[in-house]
Order: structure tokens, then C-alpha cells, then sequence
């Protein structure tokens, strides 16, 4: 008899993650990932599945018809696997002050998430595309929600309060923070690693194309850097990260005053790519010698060590740095460039290890402990939609 299957759904502005899960004693257990570029035609299904590599063509050729792409992943990975799909687990960024764990995707939750569309302009609405896109594909199927924002909820209220009136922080103007999901990863897989430092005082870098941190104490998120949206914290390859908000006043004066101009300037004109006029890719800066790719470079790692300086002042004391997400897990000379602006922390790298990719990327006398985790945002999802499942009795 062949186990069932549940498949996993990590949408972003131009792409779709999927992966793919078979259950085994109330278990989710990774049978593969692949990946579908919304940008790269004609689309492809590219990936691993049970054992096999996967590039195989969908046959929408725009990928404006979601549902006939989720119908062929559907496909293919039944008759991969041999089991039938009985559930649909969902990436959503942002859960509002509603969700603060995994939730079942009734009628009702796919409302309240359509009304949090404004707080993530750029990511809710493409989660909710392939919600939509699997309700049509099947309609009977379950379908679960993790949220990245869920895992915040933990912190306090100072640390989550902007200085703004108090009625507008009761209405939810407040910071939620991001990567949630990766977070929770991060934080588990760390105390495997290392059980000490896995309860003690931790920042955890996840730095990709989008970039935060979050301190944690014994593996609950206690600070974060970004705030009431995915633009905020550390500069990314095209968003700011922290910005002066007399500079968007200015800007508007200046005559840059719709919304929907100074939406597309934050998320897609900034950042690493705004300041080095080259790229927002940091594999492609830093081997640039130009000066402004260097430039850009540097403003990244300082803004980083100095986030995670900023988060040891949350959390009274630093004892682990952990280095995940596509720049965190692959860049050593990200990582050696953040070190060497946090020797006066305590932090060492250890350079032939660093290089190596070690689990442990810290000299033995280091006295904060450096990692660098991979992270498997899947997982979380495919484990939470277990957990809905089960609370629901489906």
C-alpha cells in the first residue's frame, strides 16, 4: 500500500517551491523539492523527486493559468510517488494579529487573508493565487496555512510597538517580522546541533535576496529586525531595508507621489542593486572590484553585524550567531566580512572551516559560537499541516 501524500506550496512574486512529502506513522517525510520559475519559458517543473532528477515542461506557456500548473504538479507527483495527495499545505508571509500558528483553509481564514493583502502587497497575493488555484484543481482537497509571522508572536509588547499614537498600534500598526517559518526551522535544528547553545541567547541571520535576523532565547523569537513589513531591517538586493521616513516626504515633494510609484521604488529599485547600479545578486558584487559593488557589499555586512549587535542588546547578551537562508548558507565571505565587525563581541571565525561550510564555522576559543544551518522551510510547513490535520481530526 502506498503512503499518502502531501505537497507543499512556497510561493513568491515569481516563483513556486514545492515539496513533496509522503506520510509515514503520522510523520511527513521528504520524498523532494522542486521548483517552478514563473520568469523562465517555457516553464519547467526542475527539482528532485524520489531519488529522481526533474526537469520536466508544463504546458501553459504563459503561466497565467495557475491551475493547469498545479494540476500537472498534482500529476506528476501521484504518479511519482504512487500514493494519492491528500493535502495542500500553504507559505503565507503574513498572518496579521489573526494567526499566530498553522491554520485549516476554510472559507473563512482564505477572507481574512485576502484582508491582510495591503500589509504584504507583494507576497499575499500570489499564496493566494494557489489557494485558489488548488480549490478549483480540487476542490475536496484539505488545505493548511503556515504563517511567517506566526513565530513573532512570542515577543514582547515594547519590542513589537513603534513610536507612533496608541490607537494606531491597537488598529495593528505595529512590527510582526518575517522568515518566521525558516526561524522555527533554524531554531530546531540548532538544538540538535548544539543542545547549550540551542537554550541560550541566539541571532539567527537569514540572508537571502530577502534578508532578516531574529534573536532568540532558548529558540523563541524575543526581537526581529524587520517590522511592519517585508521592507524594513537590513538592506536586501533590491529593498532598503531601514529608511529615513523624511526621505520618502522628500521624494514625494520631489514629485514621486503615487502609493502604487513609491511601492515599486522600495521593492524593486533599492538595495544592493540601487547602490551599486550593478546587480542585487551579492554572488555577482562581490567578486565586482568596482567600487560601487564593493560599496554595497560592505553596507550589507555592516547593517547585519550591526543588527545583531543591536538584537544581543534584547536578548542581554550574545552566546550563538547562526548564518542560514541562500547568502548565509553559501557566501564565506559574507559571513567572514559580518565576523570581522563583531570581534569585539567575542566573535572568531575560523577561516578553513568557514570555507568548508561547517556546521561549527567559530574557532574553538570563539567566545559566541558561530553556525551556519541550512534551512528547510518546507519541512516546518509540512509539519504544521500535519499538526492542523490531526487537530481537526481529517
Amino acid at each position: 500500500m502506498k503512503d499518502d501524500v502531501l505537497l507543499t506550496f512556497n510561493s513568491g512574486s515569481s516563483t513556486l517551491k514545492i515539496g513533496v512529502f509522503e506520510i509515514v506513522d503520522r510523520e511527513a517525510k521528504s520524498s523532494g523539492r522542486a521548483k517552478i520559475d514563473f520568469d523562465n519559458f517555457p516553464l519547467a517543473l526542475v527539482g528532485e523527486i524520489a531519488g529522481e532528477r526533474v526537469a520536466t515542461p508544463l504546458v501553459s506557456s504563459d503561466g497565467q493559468d495557475v491551475g493547469e500548473v498545479v494540476r500537472q504538479v498534482f500529476e506528476y507527483a501521484a504518479d511519482c510517488l504512487g500514493g494519492s495527495i491528500v493535502a495542500a499545505a500553504h507559505r503565507i508571509v503574513h498572518g496579521g494579529l489573526r494567526f499566530q500558528g498553522p491554520a485549516l483553509l476554510d472559507d473563512r481564514c482564505i477572507d481574512e487573508i485576502e484582508g491582510l493583502v495591503p500589509l504584504a502587497p507583494l507576497h499575499q497575493p500570489a499564496a493566494l493565487r494557489f489557494i485558489r488555484a488548488v480549490r478549483t484543481v480540487e476542490p475536496a482537497l484539505v488545505q493548511t496555512a503556515s504563517f511567517d509571522t506566526a513565530f513573532h508572536s512570542s515577543q514582547e509588547d515594547v519590542v513589537r510597538r513603534l513610536a507612533i499614537p496608541r490607537a494606531l498600534h491597537d488598529d495593528g500598526i505595529r512590527r510582526y517580522g518575517f522568515h518566521g517559518i525558516s526561524y522555527a526551522y533554524v531554531a530546531r535544528k540548532l538544538s540538535e546541533i548544539d543542545e547549550e547553545a540551542g537554550r541560550g541567547r541566539t541571532v539567527v541571520a537569514h540572508l537571502g535576496s530577502g534578508a532578516s535576523l531574529c534573536g532568540m532565547m532558548a529558540g523563541v523569537s524575543r526581537d526581529t529586525s524587520m517590522g511592519f513589513s517585508a521592507l524594513d531591517g537590513v538592506p536586501m538586493a533590491t529593498r532598503p531595508g531601514w529608511i529615513d521616513p523624511g526621505v520618502l516626504l522628500y521624494l514625494m515633494r520631489k514629485g514621486m507621489r503615487q502609493p502604487e510609484r513609491i511601492e515599486d521604488f522600495l521593492y524593486h529599485e533599492c538595495g544592493l542593486l540601487g547602490v551599486s547600479g550593478i546587480s542585487g545578486d551579492t554572488r555577482v558584487l562581490v567578486v565586482d572590484q568596482r567600487v560601487e559593488a564593493q560599496q554595497a557589499i560592505d553596507l550589507f555586512c555592516l547593517r547585519v553585524a550591526g543588527e545583531i549587535a543591536r538584537q544581543a542588546v534584547t536578548l542581554g547578551g550574545l552566546e550563538a550567531v547562526v548564518f542560514t537562508a541562500g547568502v548565509g548558507e553559501n557566501q564565506p565571505e559574507i559571513r567572514a566580512r559580518v565576523a570581522s565587525r563583531l570581534q569585539w563581541l567575542g566573535v572568531e571565525l575560523d577561516a578553513s572551516r568557514n570555507e568548508a561550510r561547517s556546521h561549527v564555522v567559530s574557532t574553538t576559543s570563539s567566545r559566541v559560537k558561530v553556525f551556519v544551518i541550512p534551512t528547510n522551510e518546507e519541512q516546518v510547513i509540512a509539519d504544521e499541516a500535519l499538526s492542523v490535520l490531526t487537530r481537526h481530526r481529517l
